[in-house]
């Protein structure tokens, strides 16, 4: 398996080039596809008199959407030009918008100082991640969520793999927002399935739900049908709670 080693350089690149609006990246799919399918899978488990974090936020989204579920929801996120673009796209003011490094261990303790303990909605952010920033996040987060908090983790499947690889290779071309991605130095790493689960245990978290659900992205194969990749979603929060 090869893991990603995308720079912070590469996402700032990649977010200030990117096509304004939502929809114009290749995972920026509609909350109706994405966020709206994953509330049901941790709504359940998530104190709602909690902040919520949309960690890796991106562009906001689905910040925005889960903005309409929690009180307090703040979008937070590695590149300023993705921030930037969530606070331009944010025309209702539904959610609060920052750049925080989330491998940043002062930073994850000065936000829990803040805002108390949190839950964390976390979408397609780890396989991005070196191992080593894997294991950073995930230690980040659990103090994030302190004793009552949850985080719901989504990530790409490992038989994902074979999917990228098809578009990548197709006779007429990888689909246009494909290129957009891969042009900036950013491909998807590939990640074991066990992975998020034993780095979930090792920072004393404990999975409480897990199963899976398609990641629709913005593309669309020859056939016309949306493009979708198969993912895992687990809920966890502190061992014992």
């Amino acid at each position: 398996m090869t893991a990603a080693s995308h720079t912070p350089q590469a996402w700032e690149a990649f977010w200030r080039d990117a096509p304004a609006g939502e929809g114009q990246v290749f995972w920026d799919a509609d909350p109706s596809v994405t966020a709206q399918l994953h509330l049901p899978l941790f709504r359940e488990h998530f104190d709602a008199g909690l902040p919520l974090v949309d960690l890796g936020c991106g562009n906001g989204t689905q910040t925005r959407y889960l903005a309409g579920h929690y009180a307090r929801t703040l979008g937070i996120d590695l590149s300023t030009a993705a921030i930037d673009r969530a606070r331009s796209d944010d025309v209702r003011s539904v959610g609060v918008f920052r750049p925080v490094d989330a491998t940043d261990e002062k930073a994850a303790a000065a936000l829990h100082g803040e805002l108390g303990d949190v839950n964390i909605y976390l979408r397609g952010v780890l396989h991005q991640c070196t191992p080593e920033d894997r294991a950073r996040i995930v230690a980040n987060s659990a103090a994030l969520l302190g004793a009552r908090g949850r985080l719901f983790a989504v990530e790409p499947a490992e038989s994902s793999r074979e999917i990228l690889l098809s578009l990548a290779q197709r006779p007429d071309g990888p689909p246009a927002k494909l290129p957009a991605v891969l042009s900036h130095g950013i491909s998807p790493g590939e990640m074991a399935d066990s992975v998020v689960p034993e780095l979930l245990t090792t920072h004393g978290l404990e999975v409480a739900a897990a199963g899976q659900l398609p990641l629709a992205t913005t593309e669309y194969g020859t056939d016309g049908s949306r493009i979708e990749l198969p993912t895992n979603g687990v809920v966890a929060g502190r061992a014992g709670g």
